[in-house]
């Protein structure tokens, strides 16, 4: 379980996209005029299957009012 602190605000960012890489989790939050992103290695996560956070943090961040997709590797 990630606990999410300190995220850009849903005026200036409403977007956020997540990708799972073999090492870590990437978090971009994307809006008109501002982009940013964090990076979350695995190792954070525990025992925690990969996939699964991925969606969990999706589900948290629609939650919080994020528009949310995933990033793929052809984006």
């Amino acid at each position: 379980m990630l606990r999410l602190m300190g995220l850009p605000s849903l005026e200036l960012c409403p977007e956020a996209a997540v990708r799972r890489r073999k090492d870590a989790i990437e978090i971009y939050f994307l809006g008109p005029e501002h982009r940013t992103g964090l990076e979350v290695p695995l190792k954070y996560l525990g025992d925690a299957d990969p996939e699964a956070a991925e969606y969990r943090l999706l589900a948290q961040l629609q939650k919080m009012g994020y528009r949310v997709g995933r990033v793929t590797e052809e984006q």
